[in-house]
């Protein structure tokens, strides 16, 4: 990274109009010493970005294609590698956008000698699970690490927080709607929720300070059962529904005919089956190693629910 307190720093984010990396631009939009880059594919989502952060130049691009996007890698000093895959029912969209698309975003890291990555890894590498999205963040966390580029591994756990599409929010959202709630089983299940806040926080500490060489696993500091998350939940998004636990197998049954209505459905069976596993990721000290201030469970919901403007945003799949 540069030393030169005059020149901004360029920092480059794959992923940008995601979870991780709306939340990451809010934090660091206003910093003077930066200059951003985002890139990122769906184009509702980056009309999402456009109309907040209309200050950062954002590339609507398809990473898993060579295309100009790759110019913008030019003189870069750090790229956040976050994009991802997160839920489909083929293995294909996996590949493409967790393995291909990070394949040529090393190759343009490469081209340009960009001198450093952090990586958005995830606890999924260490987890029991055997699923699309397991197999293809293992594999992309390989080739970064094979890159040959000075780059800090990030693995964070189950994320929740402003403009989440995919888990906590789409829970919130067919929660406000529904007058029940199913949950799968007793819901006596290990969460490690992350606030995406604290996760954000960590990475702008690597942008500041490089961690090159090093992976970190950093995982929601509270454990608690699944069926405690939904009621805080509940509390938080002031949502009416009942929270009724139904069988496991009809409830991955139902997941299965909703899959067969939804080409891209928020929760599949491969989803199921990995959120009642009975696992628990290990906790470092991340707020020490960091400088960040975790935030408690209940009060990071109630900054996601009811935030006057951000809570009311909605990303798609």
């Amino acid at each position: 990274m540069p030393t030169d307190p005059d020149k901004k720093r360029k920092v480059v984010i794959t992923g940008a109009a995601g979870l991780v990396g709306q939340n990451l631009v809010t934090r660091l939009k206003e910093r003077p010493d930066l200059e951003l880059v985002g890139i990122d594919k769906h184009p509702n989502n980056c009309g999402v970005f456009r109309s907040i952060h209309p200050e950062v130049p954002l590339v609507e691009a398809d990473l898993a294609r060579a295309g100009d996007w790759q110019a913008h890698f030019e003189s870069a000093d750090c790229v956040v590698l976050n994009h991802a895959q997160i839920g489909a029912l083929t293995e294909e969209p996996f590949i493409a956008n967790n393995v291909t698309a990070t394949e040529r975003v090393l190759d343009a890291i490469r081209e340009h000698s960009v001198p450093y990555i952090v990586h958005i890894s995830s606890s999924v590498v260490n987890s029991q699970a055997d699923d699309f999205y397991t197999r293809s963040k293992g594999a992309q966390e390989e080739l970064v690490l094979a890159s040959g580029v000075p780059v800090c591994v990030l693995r964070p756990t189950l994320m929740y927080g402003w403009f989440d599409r995919k888990h906590m929010g789409w829970l919130s959202h067919f929660m406000r709607r529904s007058p029940v709630f199913p949950i799968p089983g007793d819901g006596k299940y290990i969460r490690q929720p992350l606030y995406v806040g604290d996760f954000c926080n960590v990475i702008v500490s690597c942008l500041d300070t490089p961690h090159t060489g090093e992976i970190y696993d950093i995982s929601g500091l509270e454990k608690i059962f699944y069926v405690d998350l939904i009621k805080a939940l509940k509390d938080a998004c002031s949502a009416r529904a009942v929270v009724v636990p139904i069988p496991y197998r009809l409830f991955w049954f139902l997941l299965r005919a909703y899959g067969l209505f939804d080409r891209d459905p928020p929760f599949t069976t491969k989803q199921l089956e990995a959120l009642v596993i009975p696992e628990e990721f290990d906790i470092i000290d991340w707020p020490g190693i960091f400088g960040v201030q975790p935030t408690p469970t209940r009060m990071g919901l109630d900054e996601t629910f009811r935030h006057p403007v951000y809570s009311n945003i909605q990303l798609e799949f």
